[in-house]
């Protein structure tokens, strides 16, 4: 399993930096890659930070600084770990905002956890092994799980996204998003619980 992993890593930054070098080279073909690539993510980073009225102009704004910046890259991060700085950075400097979303102090209803440690003293109630991303598979529960995303916060949903769909770090999505390792793992707990309970009550009635 570790070699796999170790395999698809390679794969992955050879990938990166042969994407790297047609940028470097003005390949109008990899610009339109790197936005088909990339573009989600930083829409879910925006949406995050600066609420999703304002996503486009974020968007936008990073992807200006990016082509201008790009020439600068130094490769001391992944390509898409930069882009989505930078998306970060444009969102916090013309849009971000303080926001609190309850993080939990010591208990919750569906279960004990530590915000020190960020780990859950007893499992919580409703916790499923499946992600949502793997759900997603099953058609019939796609508009279900996508309604279920446009309900929680900005920091839930982005977080979920992050770490489920672009695949992320979650130590990574909470620098992006600038709260705490400890705030992240909750606000993901809290997507996981809220997204599978629509789950659960689609399965249980139909509707959601």
């Amino acid at each position: 399993m570790l070699a796999r992993q170790q395999g698809e890593s390679r794969e992955l930054v050879g990938a990166e930096a042969h994407l790297l070098g047609r940028l470097m080279r003005g390949d109008q073909a990899a610009y339109s890659e790197m936005v088909s690539s990339y573009q989600g993510a930083m829409r879910a980073v925006a949406s995050a930070i600066a609420g999703h009225r304002h996503v486009d102009d974020v968007v936008q704004d990073a992807w200006l600084a990016v082509v201008r910046g790009l020439s600068g890259f130094q490769g001391r991060s992944s390509l898409k770990t930069w882009v989505l700085t930078i998306t970060a950075n444009q969102a916090k400097g013309r849009y971000g905002r303080s926001r609190r979303d309850g993080v939990l102090e010591g208990r919750s209803d569906d279960g004990c956890f530590c915000t020190v440690t960020g780990q859950w003293l007893s499992a919580p109630s409703g916790w499923h092994e499946d992600t949502p991303e793997a759900l997603l598979s099953e058609n019939e529960l796609r508009e279900c799980i996508e309604y279920a995303l446009e309900e929680l916060s900005e920091l839930q949903s982005g977080v979920l996204l992050l770490r489920e769909r672009v695949g992320l770090e979650l130590e990574e999505v909470a620098e992006l998003l600038g709260v705490s390792l400890c705030n992240a793992r909750v606000l993901l707990h809290r997507a996981r619980i809220r997204v599978f309970a629509a789950i659960d009550r689609y399965q249980a009635c139909g509707n959601y």
